[in-house]
């Protein structure tokens, strides 16, 4: 069992940034890949970013956020961040934070996360 807590969250102008974190606890947690989906009103819960355990922790994108945004871990805090920067309004969502452990998993897929948040609101205003 993992549990996961967002953070980071808030309110920023168009063009700002802000860095997010995710807490993982548990068992192995380090051994899990890490993601970030972001849910806005009225939309689908959308992937934003993943990071992997193996390969030297390799970082994957959706097209909207990528040269934007980056995706870390520390393996040592058992923490994963998002650095979110030329935010613009339609960034505005619940961003959530989740784990999963399977083989060759599709990590934009989120049914491949078996843990998730509780969410953290990030509003970009124009």
């Amino acid at each position: 069992q993992v549990q996961v807590v967002e953070s980071g969250g808030g309110l920023v102008q168009a063009g700002g940034s802000l860095r997010l974190s995710c807490a993982a606890s548990g068992r192995t947690s380090s051994s899990y890949y890490m993601g970030w989906f972001r849910q806005a009103p009225g939309k689908e819960r959308e992937f934003v970013a993943a990071v992997v355990s193996w390969n030297g922790g390799m970082t994957y994108y959706a097209d909207s956020v990528k040269g934007r945004f980056t995706i870390s871990r520390d393996n040592a805090k058992n923490t994963v961040f998002l650095q979110m920067k030329s935010l613009k309004p339609e960034d505005t969502a619940v961003y959530y934070c989740a784990a999963g452990r399977r083989s060759s998993p599709l990590l934009y897929n989120r049914d491949e996360y078996d843990y998730w948040g509780q969410g953290t609101q990030v509003a970009v205003s124009s």
